[in-house]
């Protein structure tokens, strides 16, 4: 039985360690965390010790990296150059820089390594791209999503130093840039507006205008901004020479597919609303079937690569207030 070790035993730790446990095919080889009293009262949730990091690296065979996006650099060149099979939350590192030297280290290792871009596991979004793949609405021309929520808490308050978290663009919609790539593929141009440099406590908003290579535009909208407790929104309109998909998680019937009419009849509405396993096992159970039976997993280091390659670049875009171009 393969064993696992979790490093951040904050929110996705604890969100990870209690989907590798569900998966019942490891063993939680340990916790680590800055903070002994934190990853000691995870680990005793599942029977497993409290580590520091060293000893973790010689106890498991799979390191999951969740902690702060700062110091997933240090953490995944460390583990690859043990030997470990590696899964990070997203994003893959606050740096391009960082991030090349990631997946140089993996590569070098020959060891499995994914990173969390867990949207592609929620069945609205992989029911999107089916549908755009299999031409339900035709040619895509367009694309809006959505996500916002109050503003995110984390130790020392790191969200909120957008030096290092990179605020909405970098942390939030990242999922959304990765979902449009998956679907539509390479972007060439980034623009960006943003409220992430104009020092608003706890505040952040971002419109952000992606071309891609296929002739798509994306218009990408993130906010850091809801009141405490409100629920989290997500959405997309995502349209085609044929018809539309929209999504809103907070409707009643969240996915829709809307045809143009053929001639004598009206538009049809088809209300989607698939039951999930939780996205975060799913992405999870994917990446060990990934370690057990040495396949790739779906979600490349390279993806992870380019996600933040997009977010970074739209954070330039803020800055010079021009157009990048990728």
């Amino acid at each position: 039985m393969l064993k696992v070790g979790i490093i951040g035993a904050g929110t996705m730790g604890k969100m990870h360690i209690q989907a590798w446990a569900d998966t019942g095919r490891v063993e939680i080889a340990g916790v680590y965390d800055v903070n002994r009293s934190y990853a000691e009262m995870l680990a005793s949730r599942y029977s497993a010790p409290a580590l520091d990091f060293p000893q973790l690296l010689q106890k498991a065979d799979i390191i999951d990296v969740c902690t702060p996006t700062p110091t997933h650099h240090q953490y995944v060149i460390e583990a690859a150059r043990a030997g470990k099979h590696i899964f990070c939350e997203k994003p893959l590192a606050r740096t391009l820089e960082q991030g090349e030297e990631m997946l140089r280290e993996v590569e070098k290792a020959g060891v499995k390594f994914m990173v969390g871009q867990v949207l592609r596991w929620f069945p609205e979004y992989r029911k999107a791209k089916q549908l755009i793949e299999e031409g339900a609405i035709g040619r895509p021309i367009s694309a809006r999503t959505i996500r916002g929520g109050a503003f995110p808490r984390g130790i020392a308050d790191w969200y909120a130093d957008y030096e290092k978290s990179g605020g909405v663009i970098l942390d939030l919609i990242i999922h959304d840039f990765d979902f449009l790539r998956w679907c539509f593929g390479e972007v060439e141009r980034v623009f960006a507006h943003s409220l992430t440099y104009r020092n608003l406590k706890h505040f952040d908003y971002t419109l952000v205008t992606l071309r891609f290579r296929s002739g798509v535009i994306g218009h990408i909208e993130g906010i850091f901004a809801y009141p405490p407790g409100s629920p989290f929104r997500t959405g997309y309109e995502i349209a085609g020479d044929k018809g539309m998909l929209l999504f809103d998680n907070q409707a009643t019937m969240p996915l829709k597919v809307l045809t143009k009419p053929k001639e004598g009849t009206a538009g049809v509405a088809v209300p989607e609303s698939p039951l999930a396993e939780n996205p975060y096992y799913l992405e999870i159970e994917h990446f060990l079937t990934c370690v057990e039976e040495d396949k790739e997993p779906e979600v490349k280091p390279e993806d992870g690569f380019q996600a933040i390659k997009i977010a970074l670049s739209a954070l330039e875009s803020v800055r010079v207030g021009k157009p990048v171009y990728l």
